[in-house]
Order: C-alpha cells, then sequence, then structure tokens
C-alpha cells in the first residue's frame, strides 16, 4: 500500500482535530526571501501549510530569462525561479523549512509541466497543483490535446514516486469569476479523476469564492458528493478568496477575506488559500501574508456551531445534478478521461465562459442575476438551462467584473469591520 504523502496526512489531521488549514500564495526570486517567507507562515499563529509559487518565466519555460533575472533584478521577479536555482538548492530550501507538521506546496501556472514535474519530485516537494484544462485554457494559446499528454506523462511520473506528493485540481478556480459554480464542481472533478487515472493517491479539489454565499455554500456540497461518488482516493476540498477583481479598501478586502473564512468552515472545506489587501494594488509582502492568514484563522476559530446557525442557508438550484450532468456528458465523449475532455471541448460540451482559448467554443455566456446568483445566460452546446437574459455588452461586464469590489468596499463604508474575537 503506498504511504500517504505529508500534505494529505497533515490535512487530514488537522481537519480531524477541528482546524482550518490555511495557506498563502507566495512566490520570491531570491532563496533566502523564500526561505524567510516559508519561516514566517510555518510560524505564523495559525495552522497553515506552505507555498512556493513559481515566477511567469519558469512557468512559460523561459530558462535564459530566468538565469538572466536571477542574476541582474532577482527582487524583480514575480516568483520563484525553481528551475534557475537548481534541484540541489531548492532540495536544501525544502529539507530547511518544510516537515511532516509544515508541508510545502509547489505551485507553478503552466500547461506543461513535466519538466517543472520532474525537478519537484528530485527537490522533494509535498504536493503541487493544476490541470490539464485548468493549467491549460486561461494560460495561452498551448493545444489542450498537448498539455493533457503532457500532464498524463507529467502525473505518471509524480505517480511512480516512493511517495507520490499530494496534487490539487485548479479546475475549481476558472478565470478566478464568471464561471458558474456548475462547470467549476464539474471541472474541479474531472481533473481529480485525470489524476486518480494516473496513480495519484493524495487530491484536493479547489472551488474559488463568487458572489453569492448560499449558492457557494451549495456549490461545495456539490462538489463534496460528486468527490465522493467519483473518487476512491483519499481527497479533501481547497477553497479560495475570491480570485477576481479585488476591492480596493483594506476594510473591504477584510470583509471578502472574512466572509471566505467562514465559508470554508460553513462549507466543510478543509483547506483555505487566502488573498490579502495588497491584492488590488500589488504583490503582497511576507507580514502581509503572515497577517491575512492570521485573520482568517481567527475568523474560522470563531465560526461555532452557534454562528454556523445563524449563516447563510446553502441555496437549492440544482446545481449538484448540472454539475453531475456535464461530468456524464464529458465522460461520454472517449476512453480516458484525458481524451474526455480533448473531446468534450471539442464539441462545446465543455465550454468556459469568456475564455478566448482556441479550443474552446466560447460560446457560453455567464451572468449575474437579480438574485445576485451566477448563472448562464446563454448555453452554448453545453447541457445546462440558460435564462434569458440581455446580450452582454462591454459597459455590463465590466459591472459583472467589478461586483464583488463595488459590494465589499460599500459594505465596508456602512459596516465598519469588527474584530473576529
Amino acid at each position: 500500500m503506498t504511504p500517504t504523502d505529508r500534505f494529505t496526512g497533515f490535512v487530514g489531521h488537522a481537519s480531524a482535530a477541528g482546524r482550518l488549514v490555511v495557506q498563502p500564495r507566495m512566490g520570491f526570486g531570491e532563496l533566502h526571501r523564500m526561505r524567510a517567507g516559508l519561516r514566517a507562515v510555518r510560524d505564523a499563529d495559525a495552522t497553515t501549510v506552505g507555498t512556493v509559487t513559481l515566477d511567469s518565466y519558469t512557468r512559460c519555460h523561459d530558462d535564459g530569462t530566468a538565469r538572466r533575472a536571477l542574476r541582474d533584478d532577482p527582487a524583480g521577479l514575480n516568483g520563484f525561479p525553481l528551475l534557475a536555482h537548481g534541484v540541489p538548492a531548492v532540495r536544501s530550501l525544502l529539507q530547511d523549512c518544510s516537515s511532516t507538521g509544515f508541508p510545502v506546496q509547489v505551485r507553478h501556472g503552466t500547461p506543461l509541466p513535466l519538466r517543472l514535474f520532474r525537478a519537484m519530485a528530485e527537490a522533494g516537494a509535498d504536493a503541487t497543483e493544476g490541470g490539464p484544462v485548468s493549467y491549460c485554457l486561461p494560460y495561452g494559446r498551448v493545444p489542450l490535446a498537448r498539455a493533457v499528454a503532457e500532464w498524463s506523462a507529467g502525473c505518471a511520473l509524480l505517480a511512480a514516486q516512493p511517495v507520490p506528493p499530494h496534487v490539487e485540481t485548479f479546475g475549481g478556480c476558472m478565470l478566478g469569476q464568471l464561471c458558474p459554480p456548475s462547470l467549476l464542481v464539474a471541472l474541479s472533478v474531472l481533473e481529480a479523476m485525470f489524476f486518480q487515472e494516473h496513480g495519484l493517491r493524495g487530491i484536493s479539489l479547489s472551488y474559488a469564492q463568487q458572489i453569492h454565499q448560499g449558492q457557494d455554500l451549495e456549490a461545495l456540497a456539490a462538489l463534496r458528493r460528486l468527490a465522493g461518488e467519483r473518487l476512491s482516493t483519499p481527497h479533501h476540498l481547497v477553497l479560495y478568496t475570491f480570485m477576481g477583481v479585488f476591492p480596493r479598501t483594506e476594510a473591504g478586502s477584510r470583509r471578502l477575506l472574512a466572509e471566505s473564512a467562514r465559508l470554508a468552515v460553513h462549507g466543510g472545506a478543509e483547506r483555505l488559500v487566502v488573498k490579502t489587501p495588497a491584492e488590488a494594488h500589488r504583490i503582497p509582502t511576507v507580514e502581509e501574508n503572515v497577517a491575512s492568514l492570521e485573520y482568517a484563522a481567527s475568523v474560522a476559530a470563531a465560526a461555532t456551531v452557534a454562528d454556523r446557525d445563524g449563516s447563510p442557508r446553502a441555496t437549492e438550484s440544482g446545481l449538484y445534478e448540472e454539475a453531475r450532468t456535464l461530468v456524464d456528458a464529458t465522460l461520454e465523449a472517449g476512453r480516458t478521461v484525458g481524451d474526455c475532455l480533448v473531446a468534450a471541448f471539442a464539441r462545446g460540451v465543455l465550454d468556459v465562459p469568456y475564455c478566448l482559448h482556441p479550443d474552446n467554443a466560447n460560446r457560453a455566456r455567464a451572468t449575474i442575476d437579480d438574485r445576485s446568483m451566477l448563472g448562464w445566460s446563454r448555453a452554448g452546446a453545453m447541457p445546462v438551462t440558460a435564462t434569458a437574459a440581455a446580450p452582454v455588452t462591454a459597459r455590463r461586464l465590466t459591472e459583472l467584473l467589478t461586483f464583488n469590489r463595488r459590494r465589499f468596499d460599500r459594505d465596508a463604508v456602512r459596516h465598519p469591520l469588527r474584530s473576529a474575537s
């Protein structure tokens, strides 16, 4: 029997103890800054796991530019250049900072991950994330079939390790916003099935907070139910604090973060990936990341059973049924999950609204209805229910994209934030 990886084990133990695991999205160019950042997260007053987020040059396999940036302006990099540093240096970093009590995830953002997965495995990373769809369609023009093939090889490589690392889907975070929850749930489950098909045994399924707490609660319940039906491997849910256009005010940002922490607790997510008030303006510092981790943890700890009784209720919109229909329709299309994904996008059975990738039909459209819930205004060829709505103009699209920014900044003025305690 394959041993449980440290990341899966840590989150499982924390969940059994009733503690929400909180995690930053953090990466720095220089080794000493990355080491200091990991240690600060480890020592935060919260139950944390570490993150090493890679830079954009490494994600795009522009090794020469990554090496030059590391030499000439390492502080200017927007993440950690893993390949430029080399496996021995990264292995030393992880040996210094990670442990059974503080596993570290490497986040990369590339549709072609094989080289990175090989380096991560050699360096001893506890976990990584992404997916053949979620790290392909929004991130460039790499053909989906090529991404699926490389993710297949990469997952097989990881699965062949003595203790395969934990792998998290990113399908539940497609585009960050304006993707109806049924599609997010379906994509997260399909990518998890893809990982399982390739032999990975520690899996988490992502979902990004959207705009309506009741709908998000329904989505998390649907995700857990579908995952339980389709996966035989250990798995947990990871919620992301809203990933779209962020509030401009610190108070608005903190209200949004607090709502995501309560959503994680009430929705049964075992892990929360946080954001900071700096998100609307720049890359956050280590101190800002730690402050957000500790604040989210304090809000989660205060979200008791009594608080849950007074919290918003999950909507009952048929979200599970729609997500299941999307999964079933996808799996009719081919022999393997990877083949099914390629065929489903080619037929428009899966269609991410507003996504311009050549392999995405881009016929579906999403909108926000008069209940402030995300829904389909145009279904394309997907087996989903769309409601009649006016065409989405450029002005209307801007309004949709800034919905949460305007709501939370406005609420912050009307209702100043109180302490979580």
